[in-house]
């Protein structure tokens, strides 16, 4: 799913089937950030608020999180995060990229707890951190000289 066009900013997904963490990157800067927590159903996302984030960011790629198991296998969570990857370049007509997105959440609870939060991630999830975190990884990854 690559494309000619270079790419500046891009929306960064950390899949899940209850929430969908949304990061925001930019290439000239190499840095990706929090954006916002999107509720899911069994692993469908509010398609509106996809689309709402996608007209007002403009993209130029997307970056799916895949999660794989610790020995770099396929986890049973992978096919799901690459078929919402597909979706985004249908829906969207937007290359989509994937990303190993292991120890993501750990890092991202690890960051709110070094803020002092102790749980209660149902409250202030860390879904957004880890899409900014497999989003700067992407980034290094992919677009360092």
């Amino acid at each position: 799913m690559m494309s000619d066009k270079p790419l500046r900013l891009l929306l960064g997904f950390d899949y899940g089937t209850k929430q969908i963490g949304v990061a925001v990157g930019q290439v000239i800067t190499g840095q990706a950030r929090e954006l916002c927590v999107l509720k899911a159903q069994n692993g469908v996302p509010d398609w509106n608020r996809v689309e709402a984030l996608i007209k007002e960011w403009q993209p130029d790629a997307v970056v799916v999180g895949l999660p794989l198991n610790m020995d770099g296998t396929p986890s049973e969570m992978s096919a799901r995060a690459e078929k919402f990857a597909r979706r985004l370049n249908g829906r969207f007509n937007l290359p989509a990229y994937t990303h190993d997105e292991r120890l993501t959440t750990f890092e991202a609870k690890g960051q709110r707890l070094r803020e002092g939060q102790s749980g209660g991630y149902r409250e202030r999830p860390v879904d957004s951190i880890a899409a900014a975190l497999l989003l700067q990884g992407w980034l290094e990854e992919n677009c360092t000289g």
